[in-house]
């Protein structure tokens, strides 16, 4: 009995993922169907599963005749920036928070907790202010300023979790041997942390990319739009630019998977570094 349920079963996980993936995978096949599809027959083949015709000239116009190109590198700067400067801030916060005990740690905590209870739009307007008052507007590094305040709480609790899975043993073992905490930090615990130091840094990029509320707040000249403001340029008063922007779209799918693909060697190898010769 046991031998005949078990391909029914079989049949049925993979059925299930088959329906995961395609629920999961349907709109970005939706938002390439649309960038392909003519824009005369956008409307009257709307519903179809595959255009009639196929152009690209949605995506030669976005790259050659809109300034989609500065407004990505404007994006792949503040993100990469924020990654970097939230991981760094995150890993040596969730090390001290993990490892040393200290007058207000948890008073620190709970602040650090309450910050991410309050809702963005209640807070855009005291931002504005501070920003405006260092004359900060219209600039990519008030972006990563900003972005890095709200990406390190929980950068910090996500690292925390991390270097509490590492036995203290290790540092302790490796100062015994001679290394400072640093060097103990550096040669042992480190290479242990990399799938936390990925995770995060995919996380933050993610937040960083996609955000388009301090954007559009913070930024109006139009060299320093990031690419989610860039994409309301597709939109007039009248009519939606639909092809073009569902190209612009999918060309913004390229640097997170670059990213995540680099971040995956690092996390194969954070994995396997830490393995122990017997």
């Amino acid at each position: 009995m046991a031998h005949a349920t078990k391909p029914i079963l079989t049949a049925g996980k993979y059925t299930a993922l088959l329906a995961y993936l395609t629920f999961a995978l349907f709109p970005l096949y939706w938002l390439l169907k649309i960038a392909i599809t003519p824009d005369q027959l956008i409307y009257t083949e709307g519903t179809n599963l595959w255009p009639s015709e196929v152009t690209f000239s949605n995506f030669r116009t976005v790259v050659f005749q809109t300034d989609f190109l500065a407004y990505f590198g404007n994006s792949l700067y503040v993100s990469l920036g924020t990654a970097a400067a939230t991981t760094l801030v995150a890993a040596a916060a969730g090390y001290a928070f993990s490892r040393f005990n200290f007058v207000g740690k948890k008073l620190l905590i709970a602040v650090m907790l309450i910050t991410q209870m309050f809702p963005l739009l209640m807070i855009i307007a005291p931002i504005y202010k501070i920003v405006a008052s260092f004359g900060m507007l219209n600039s990519l590094t008030s972006l990563i300023v900003v972005y890095t305040a709200f990406n390190v709480p929980f950068a910090t609790f996500l690292m925390q979790s991390f270097f509490d899975g590492i036995p203290k043993d290790l540092e302790e073992a490796a100062m015994m041997d001679g290394c400072t905490r640093f060097q103990a930090l550096a040669k042992v615990i480190f290479p242990l942390t990399l799938p936390g130091l990925g995770a995060t840094l995919g996380f933050v990029f993610t937040a960083a990319w996609s955000e388009l509320l301090f954007a559009l707040m913070l930024i109006s000249k139009n060299e320093a739009m990031t690419f989610p403001v860039g994409l309301l340029t597709f939109v007039s008063k009248f009519s939606v630019d639909w092809g073009q922007m569902m190209a612009a779209g999918v060309l913004a799918l390229i640097p997170s998977c670059l990213f995540f693909i680099f971040i995956q060697r690092y996390l194969v190898q954070g994995l396997t570094s830490g393995a122990v010769k017997g």
